[in-house]
Parts: C-alpha cells; structure tokens; sequence
C-alpha cells in the first residue's frame, strides 16, 4: 500500500493490488503485510476469472460472458497485445476465431465487438477495469495503483500496451513484472528461499521459463526464454483435433473440460466426446517437448548446470497435467515444486511486488530482470555496437561516447538495434532519430554522448548529447509492432550458429573503414599538395589509390591490411615532402631566434 497524508494528519495506506493479466484466466490479490495474500473472489468464490470479454448492450467479462458467445466475444486477446494487423500469429488467431479485423488500420489490430471497432488495448482495459471493481468490493475503497505482470518475453510495445490498457482502466502501473519473477518473489518470500530456481510457466497461451538466484533478499534473473505462441490453447485444440472433424467450438470446449478431468481420472467424458489420458499425452506431448526445448536453451544460457539448481517452481493452470511434471522431472533430475497453486503463484507474486512497492513488504528485497536481447546502435560500416549486452539486470544506463567520421560533419543518424549479430542487417531496426547541430570539426573531434535507459518496465530510452553545445535528441522505444517469439529464439540460435562468420565479417568491415579513412587522407592531400610531385610521382600515386580502392571490394581482413600498408609506404615520401614543404613556410622570413623561441 501506498503511504499518503495531508500535512498535521497521521498516515495512512492506499491499497496497491497485484493482477495477474493471463491469456486464458486472470486474477487479482493483495498483501497488506508483505507475507499473506488475499485472493479477491466473485459472489460465487471464484478466485480465477476467464480471460473472456462480451460485448453486447453492455459489456460482460469472465464468468457474466453469455454461454452463447458469438462473432462479438473474444478471449484469448493477450496474444493480439502489441503485434501488427499483418502478424502471422494474428492472421492465425483471426483464421481459428473468425472474428473480424479492419483493414484499414494502418497496421493495427481492430477487430469488430459489439458492432464497434475495438483493439486488444480497449480489450484488456475491461478485463482490467473488472478486476478492478472485484478490488474495490472486497476492500470496500478505491483502487489506483496495481502492479501487473507480462510474460517475459513481452517486447516493448506488447508492454506498453499493457501499461495503456491500465491506464483506461483507470490504474497506475507502479511495476511490470515478468510472470516467472513474480513466480519466484511467491517462493522466495513465502518459504524464505535461498538458491538457483528455474521457474517454467506454461500458460493458457504463453510459455516462460527463467533461471533465477535468490540470495540475501536479491532476485536476480539469470537468464529468461519462451515463446509468446505456445500455451495450453495449442493443448486444447490437438485435443480438439482428435475428437473428430465437427462443430470446433464445442470440441474445443469440450477439450478443456477433458483436460482438467484427466489431470486426476484415466478415462473422462463430456457427452458425446471420450478421452483417454494416453491420448491426451499423445496430443499433448509436441508441446510439451517444445517447452522442455526452450528450458534446456535457458538453462545453457544461465552458465549452470540442471544438478545446481535448488528447485523447480511450476507456474500455469497447464502444469496439472501428469505428464508435464513427469516430464520435467525426467529432463532435470528433480521433482518440480508444487507448494503454491500454480493457478495462483503470479499473482501472489504480484501482490508481494505491490506490498513491497507500497511499503508494506520486506525493506531489503530487490527484483533484478533482465534484458532478453542485446540492445546496440548503428556505427560506420554497417556494424552493430552493443551498449546493453543480453541478459543484463535491470534498470540499466549505460554510455558510450561516439565521435564524427568526416571533417565538417554536423550531424549524427542515430539508429538503435535490437539482436545478438555483428552486422546491421542480422539484427532487428528499434528506431532511428537525428542529432543535429554538431560543431563541425575535423573528423574525430568532436564528442557524443549516447546514453542507453532500460527502466524496470523494459523500457528503452536512447538519449545522444553532444557535448560541446549541449544539444541533445532522445527516444523512447515503443515499436509499433512486435518481435514474434520464433523470430526472438531464431535470432539468438542465429548469433550462436553465425559466430564465427560474424567475427569475420566484423573484421573485414572494420579492415574496409580503416582503408577509407586512409583513402580520404591521401586523396585530400594529394589535392592539397600534388605539385611537390612531378607528373609521373602524381600518375604513380593515382594508380596506389586506385589500387586500394579496388581492395575495398576483398572479404579477407588481412588482404585488406595488407593494401592499406602498400598505400601508406606509397605515400611516405610525399608525406615527407608535405612535411618539409610546411616546415619551409613557418620558417621563410623569420630570424632563426624568433624560430627558436616559437
């Protein structure tokens, strides 16, 4: 809770609740002691509600939805949360729902709820203005304040949208938290845990497993992986598929039912489908081996090994299954921790998270996620400088200083990059914008100032100041569309598989711009002071350049090398010569004292 006051009053608390934002259910908590927590239930007990909006002559969330859902239902919608219109995994949720989208959006995701267009922000906004109200009945006071989490590998704009969906909602968000972290603040501080835990989250329709050590009070994340299209709907619909060929909505529906009932039964109906658990697993078991894929990948990431890990924490209402904690157990040596329900464990977490925030947690805990990909910036050559390297903790500030590549050069392009590769084009474009009002110099004078902010929401802030003149020109990276989880597990399996050819690649690129740099020197000063040379001492030096320019076109650093050296013994004595030639004008018309004294 927050501590507010007016000036000669005592203090006193304003309540800061914990969601759980799922893609299939969501839930809503609080802790006013840092240790217990409160689940908020409907007039029915209900702690989960369904992740399901209505929309008809007035708006219906979780269980209010109608049994008759229809074209102006939608649930699920965390998938949409930050992702572009054109999105493969969109079209896929659009082709498998039916539902409407508009065309016309330039990009963003609308679809057609109540006979009004509607994007996954409006969306999420009542799921979380329901969740809300269901606070303010059980405190019997208004709520503002919440912390929420997001699946860890939420990108900046499926983060910022959660962050404006609250904010409709009529919440301030005083933290994101990944929904692993908030696993392991649930373990940590309720059993008063110290080591290396994995926690594998295996959602409705995400699946995320971090690497955490918890030591005197500190959580930090060693590493974090997943995929933002991998949950329990995938379960649900192989299950569906092997039901038969009709009516899929009900067969879906059925699936679900069939998968809670074999969770502790070998054989369940729902009229007119049977299952067997065997055929449940066989369904089951493509997901499953994905997700046990992505925790191994995870685990390499961390620099530890499966026999250092303290514990397993089992977070998502798809863990019941037999199957998945066997098989966990089975890939990791361990049995996987089940104390708190794995329905519940985010948002307990949560809820610690908001008591800490709001002063009424432990004083000493501190919460360090991490950065899922390296963040960098372009440079001369087409090359990716890292300023923030992957699986950094935040928040983070981190600065580098850069300088001009040409002589009078008064501005700066600015382009940030998100991957793990050398190269511009290996890695993803965050943004672009332009410093501008540079002195202009000779090349390699002046100095910027390029600062690189990660806030505890992941939140990138790029800032670049020249520091002569003070100007400065920032960004706050929001991108329109999202990183698809395929593309973010691509490109770190990408940088492991292209390293050495990347290095390679760095190093011809940087052979290249040495060779330019010294291409323009000797071009400037041929032009300056070719007539200390005689026609054939010119003609010889035009042809030492042409040469070099040629050997920029070679892909072997040393070759490179190699011509930059022929250039610059080509040029030594007209160097010499230039040296004289200079040497000869300082000194025409002086006394040699007046020399001698400068």
């Amino acid at each position: 809770m927050l501590q507010i006051s007016e000036p000669g009053q005592s203090k006193k608390t304003r309540p800061v609740i914990g969601i759980d934002l799922g893609t299939t259910n969501s839930l809503v908590a609080i802790s006013s002691d840092g240790k217990t927590v409160r689940y908020f239930t409907d007039e029915q007990g209900r702690v989960t509600i369904p992740s399901v909006v209505h929309y008809g002559e007035v708006v219906s969330v979780g269980y209010d939805v109608p049994k008759v859902r229809g074209i102006d239902t939608v649930r699920s919608v965390k998938r949409l949360m930050g992702r572009a219109a054109d999105d493969a995994d969109v079209l896929a949720y659009l082709t498998r729902t039916g539902m409407a989208v508009d065309t016309e959006s330039e990009g963003i995701v609308r679809l057609l709820l109540g006979g009004k267009w509607r994007t996954p922000v409006e969306v999420s906004a009542d799921i979380l203005r329901y969740l809300k109200t269901r606070a303010e009945a059980g405190l019997g006071e208004p709520v503002f304040d919440a912390v929420i989490t997001v699946p860890a590998y939420f990108n900046d704009a499926a983060r910022q949208a959660t962050k404006d969906a609250a904010r409709l909602a009529g919440l301030n968000v005083l933290r994101l938290v990944n929904e692993p972290t908030a696993a392991a603040l649930a373990y940590g501080l309720d059993k008063q845990a110290e080591g290396t835990f994995m926690i594998y989250d295996l959602g409705g329709g995400t699946f995320d497993v971090s690497i955490l050590k918890l030591t005197d009070g500190v959580f930090q994340v060693l590493a974090t992986g997943g995929d933002a299209v991998l949950g329990g709907d995938d379960i649900d619909a192989a299950i569906a598929e092997a039901l038969g060929e009709e009516d899929l909505p009900a067969r879906i529906q059925a699936a679900r039912v069939l998968k809670e009932k074999l969770t502790t039964a070998d054989v369940a109906e729902v009229y007119p489908f049977t299952l067997t658990r065997a055929q449940l697993e066989q369904a089951a078991m493509p997901y499953i081996r994905r997700t046990l894929l992505i925790a191994e990948e995870v685990l390499e990431d961390s620099g530890i090994s499966a026999d250092e890990l303290s514990g397993i924490v089992l977070v998502g209402g798809s863990t019941r299954m037999p199957l998945v904690r066997r098989k966990v157990a089975e890939a990791f040596g361990r049995e996987p921790l089940v104390d708190i329900d794995p329905d519940k464990v985010v948002a307990h977490g949560a809820a610690l998270q908001a008591a800490a925030l709001g002063g009424q947690g432990r004083a000493d805990m501190l919460l360090l996620d991490v950065t899922p990909l390296s963040l960098g910036l372009e440079t001369m050559g087409g090359l990716v400088e890292k300023i923030i390297p992957r699986n950094t903790p935040i928040p983070i500030t981190r600065a580098q200083e850069f300088t001009t590549f040409k002589d009078g050069q008064t501005g700066m392009d600015i382009h940030v990059l998100q991957g793990e590769r050398e190269t511009v084009e290996t890695c993803r474009s965050l943004a672009r914008f332009r410093l501008s009002g540079i002195p202009p110099l000779v090349a390699g004078q002046a100095r910027v100032m390029v600062m690189f902010s990660v806030d505890a929401d992941g939140i990138l802030t790029v800032r670049a100041l020249e520091q002569t003149t003070g100007t400065e020109q920032s960004v706050q990276v929001k991108p329109s569309y999202g990183l698809d989880e395929a593309e973010m597990i691509e490109m770190l399996k990408s940088s492991i598989t292209n390293a050495r050819a990347d290095v390679t690649e760095r190093m011809v690129r940087e052979a290249r711009l040495e060779l330019e740099r010294a291409l323009e020197a000797a071009q400037a000063a041929f032009n300056a002071d070719k007539t200390l040379l005689s026609l054939d001492d010119q003609q010889r030096l035009l042809a030492d350049m042409a040469t070099a320019k040629q050997a920029l076109t070679l892909s072997v650093p040393d070759e490179i090398k190699q011509a930059m050296e022929t250039l610059e013994d080509a040029f030594r004595t007209f160097a010499e010569l230039r040296v004289q030639e200079a040497l000869k004008k300082a000194v025409v018309g002086k006394k040699i004292q007046d020399v001698a004294n400068g």
